[in-house]
């Protein structure tokens, strides 16, 4: 009798075993399968940003030099001033001197944001020069192109709109060399309600036919902090790590 007793808690304890293994499977089975991971997400070190703040006087800035200093002080700010920083802006050759481009001042890249974000890859990608590059395009819009704080700028239909980003360039980054008017309010030395400089949109949106342009929308209304406020921006620029 204690034999059979025996004989059959075990076949139960058996059971139950089988059971619970069933269960589990059952489980493990129904599942849902893991998240996929983004394939080669590049993330770097900060070494680009929208400044937060212009100079408070329109487009002059201090001429190259001082709007580079104004880059260099601000990612100084936020703990990032061992690195060469400077302005992306063109000039015009006036006063017997040539004309800078902006993308020879940046370096080779590559850029990221605040937050580790990929920019670009180098200056061909930035500036689409090749058809690979340009079908790509590179990354700059409305949810990357961040401060140096890593905070959003406004954007068109933001009050107020803040997306014109000062640039004098040419869609290429190459300044306007044989274009006779103003695009730089006197190479960023000038802050009078005439004269205009090329921005570009960073949310690649707006009422122009070039207004997806990060770097050649249209020109400003004027050189004062009021006609570039009244054209949709706050007198901002782009700076990129050039080292």
């Amino acid at each position: 009798m204690k034999h059979t007793i025996q004989s059959i808690a075990a076949a139960s304890l058996v059971g139950l075993l089988m059971l619970t293994s069933a269960a589990v499977q059952s489980q493990t089975a129904a599942a849902p399968a893991a998240a996929p991971q983004p394939a080669n997400r590049e993330v770097g070190p900060f070494s680009f940003f929208v400044t937060s703040v212009g100079s408070g006087k329109g487009a002059d800035l201090g001429g190259l030099a001082g709007a580079d200093a104004h880059c260099q002080k601000l990612a100084a700010a936020v703990g990032a001033g061992n690195r060469t920083w400077r302005a992306y802006l063109s000039t015009q050759s006036w006063d017997g001197k040539p004309a800078v481009h902006a993308r020879d001042r940046i370096g080779t890249g590559p850029w990221f944001n605040v937050k580790g974000a990929l920019i670009a890859r180098d200056v061909a990608h930035l500036h689409g020069d090749n058809l690979e590059d340009a079908r790509i395009g590179n990354a700059i819009n409305w949810s990357t192109a961040l401060t140096e704080q890593g905070l959003p700028v406004k954007r068109a239909g933001d009050t107020p709109n803040e997306h014109d980003i000062l640039t004098g360039s040419q869609p290429d980054g190459r300044a306007f060399v044989n274009d006779t008017s103003d695009r730089t309010c006197k190479n960023y030395t000038s802050s009078a309600e005439d004269g205009a400089v090329q921005v570009g949109h960073f949310d690649r949106t707006g009422g122009v036919h070039t207004a997806l342009s990060w770097n050649s929308a249209h020109a400003s209304r004027g050189c004062s902090q009021a006609k570039l406020v009244s054209t949709g921006g706050a007198g901002y620029f782009y700076c990129f790590a050039a080292k």
